[in-house]
């Protein structure tokens, strides 16, 4: 019985540590998606959060064609890495919008300066109350909004030059 005692630490370990490792190996698959897709854009007025470009209202994005809004913030890295394809979206000619997360105007304006802007309007969100509202859950976080003002695809995470297509798509099947 003693000689089972001994070796039941090891067991335990290794018993973690494979079950550990089966979690890192084979990952869930789950996608994350608000609640709120599929639902109206909730009810919000924003100020600037950049120098040269408006403010931006929840009215605003009910313009009878679908829009991308893009959460962001000049703190961000991962957001950063997305400028590249936001300036793509834009070129191939996406309307975006966007909300700064609990930001300063001259960083939002020095950000853009830096990587480029491509929204049209930008508001700001000094306390994440537009972005929880809308169920997001952090930076970069994007949102393909109908015509009707309705949330019709949620993107968590920065868009990828392989998302590209998949975007458009959305914001065509938003129509």
């Amino acid at each position: 019985m003693r000689k089972l005692l001994i070796w039941l630490p090891l067991a335990l370990f290794v018993g973690f540590f494979i079950l550990f490792a089966s979690g890192l190996l084979k990952p869930d698959g789950r996608v994350i998606t608000s609640k709120q897709v599929g639902k109206t854009l909730p009810d919000f007025t924003l100020p600037p959060a950049a120098s040269d470009r408006p403010a931006l209202m929840s009215r605003e994005l009910v313009t009878g064609k679908p829009r991308l809004l893009n959460i962001f913030a000049s703190w961000c890295v991962p957001c950063a890495a997305e400028a590249p394809q936001l300036l793509a979206l834009k070129r191939a000619g996406v309307e975006i919008d966007a909300i700064a997360i609990r930001d300063a105007r001259e960083d939002v304006d020095r950000f853009l300066a830096r990587y480029g802007n491509p929204y049209a309007r930008i508001g700001l969100d000094a306390r994440s109350s537009v972005q929880i509202a809308l169920g997001s859950s952090g930076v970069p976080e994007s949102f393909v909004i109908d015509g009707k003002g309705r949330i019709a695809y949620q993107h968590v995470g920065d868009i990828r030059a392989d998302d590209i297509p998949m975007i458009l798509q959305q914001l065509e099947d938003a129509r």
